[in-house]
């Protein structure tokens, strides 16, 4: 069953204004007659951008969870605390309820959003129609989580300074803070980057033509 679409209909929606207009699809870019804005059928070059924030996003959670976040120097001396340092000794110490939730916000839920991020962008470069509704809402789960990924710096530096907390102590960020926040910060760029349009592109009428990503399309 083929569904009508703005696309099969000839019609495109400006993306700053949402005025819906006919597409005349010529070489020269088209610009809306409300707000004078260039239309696109598909936000441009979207999986090039989600794959680049992907990839950059990847490469820095690897030190995020190996450097440390939180160097802590008092008069007994310092010390340096991960991630896993702090899900490590609250797990060890009875606190295995704050264990469970730094463990799920700080380490497993940013890798989730890598890899959802990843399947729904190699699906939707290779043009697949497989299982359309569930990979929306996998896009819809990752975007509603992307409003609260910031919560995630917070639990880290909180919960890590509880993790050493001493008196007269002088606690400063470490270099593993600063590539945690870079990878929320990237993933959430990520996900508003793609578009989530390109999975239903094939559903329909199969692999016959090219995603539309192209600049002036």
């Amino acid at each position: 069953m083929k569904y009508i679409t703005a696309k099969r209909a000839g019609l495109v929606a400006c993306h700053a204004c949402g005025r819906v207009e006919r597409w005349l699809g010529s070489a020269q870019p088209q610009h809306c007659k409300r707000c004078g804005a260039v239309l696109h059928r598909r936000n441009p070059d979207s999986l090039m951008r989600t794959w680049a924030l992907l990839i950059a996003a990847a490469l820095l959670y690897i030190p995020a969870n190996l450097l440390p976040v939180m160097h802590t120097a008092s008069l007994v001396g310092a010390e340096d605390d991960t991630i896993m340092s702090g899900v490590v000794y609250f797990w060890t110490s009875g606190d295995w309820p704050l264990a469970v939730i730094v463990f799920i916000a700080s380490i497993l839920v940013p890798m989730l959003k890598l890899s959802v991020l990843a399947l729904l962008t190699v699906t939707a470069q290779r043009r697949s129609s497989w299982r359309p509704e569930q990979r929306i809402k996998l896009f819809r789960i990752v975007e509603r989580i992307g409003r609260w990924s910031m919560l995630d710096v917070f639990v880290v530096t909180l919960t890590v300074a509880l993790v050493r907390f001493q008196s007269l102590a002088v606690i400063t960020a470490g270099p593993g803070a600063l590539a945690f926040g870079s990878v929320v910060v990237l993933t959430m760029v990520a996900s508003m980057q793609f578009d989530p349009r390109l999975i239903w592109d094939y559903v329909d009428e199969g692999k016959t033509e090219k995603p539309q990503e192209s600049k002036h399309d």
